[in-house]
């Protein structure tokens, strides 16, 4: 059974949703606000994500924008605006379609079957760094053979720094890339990552593969010079 996850804070369209997708054979998970939605997203396990942009906590644009960091789950927007800008603003943050309210469910279930063809048409890359192997489509890490648990946010991280393998990045890029503009927490959030990525790492292999740069950052390499 194909998994939805609904991100809309209108009850009554949430409800209608669910049970018109539910006869249809899916499995809906619901959140009634853009952070919870977020967090079920980066937690993985769904085949495609229906997000409202009028939320509260984060607005569907935010949400999309965090979550195109870590993941490339297939996301059509419900929005009631028709404004031409929000459209394009949404496609070009890296949604795959957009559905005006009010909408017929024939249409919402015509256009996520498409979706769902195309996610499954579609073979997403393996980032891979000596004995470790990143599954952008599967979100998950083996390293010499053996999986690896991650969570959203150290797979995010790890991400960005093998998409950029032999580039050094500093601390306040991978912030921006992985937490965001807007980040309000601990400045040294960072270092802690690495060292959580350092560890579960290090548990599979002794060779360094995520070098520090003092005083400037991070590197993803494959070469044992110590740094």
């Amino acid at each position: 059974m194909q998994k939805i996850l609904l991100v809309e804070d209108e009850p009554n369209i949430a409800r209608f949703v669910e049970l018109e997708l539910g006869h249809e054979g899916y499995e809906v998970t619901k959140a009634e606000d853009g952070r919870e939605g977020l967090r079920l997203a980066e937690a993985g396990g769904f085949d495609l994500m229906l997000l409202d942009i009028m939320l509260p906590g984060l607005n569907g644009l935010e949400v999309l924008r965090r979550l195109r960091k870590s993941s490339e789950l297939p996301v059509i927007m419900l929005t009631a605006r028709d404004a031409v800008m929000d459209k394009v603003t949404g496609l070009d943050m890296g949604a795959d379609d957009y559905i005006t309210k009010p909408f017929s469910i024939e249409e919402l279930l015509a256009r996520i079957r498409t979706a769902l063809r195309k996610k499954s048409s579609q073979t997403l890359p393996q980032l891979t760094i000596g004995p470790l192997i990143l599954d952008i489509a599967r979100h998950t890490l083996t390293v010499a053979g053996e999986t690896v648990e991650l969570t959203g946010r150290e797979f995010a991280l790890l991400q960005t720094l093998m998409e950029n393998k032999d580039i050094v990045l500093s601390r306040e890029t991978l912030m921006e890339r992985v937490w965001g503009y807007d980040y309000m927490g601990e400045t040294n959030v960072v270092d802690v990552y690495i060292r959580y990525l350092r560890a579960k790492i290090g548990e599979k292999t002794d060779q360094p593969l995520i070098h520090t740069v003092r005083g400037v950052g991070y590197v993803a390499r494959e070469s044992s010079r110590s740094d």
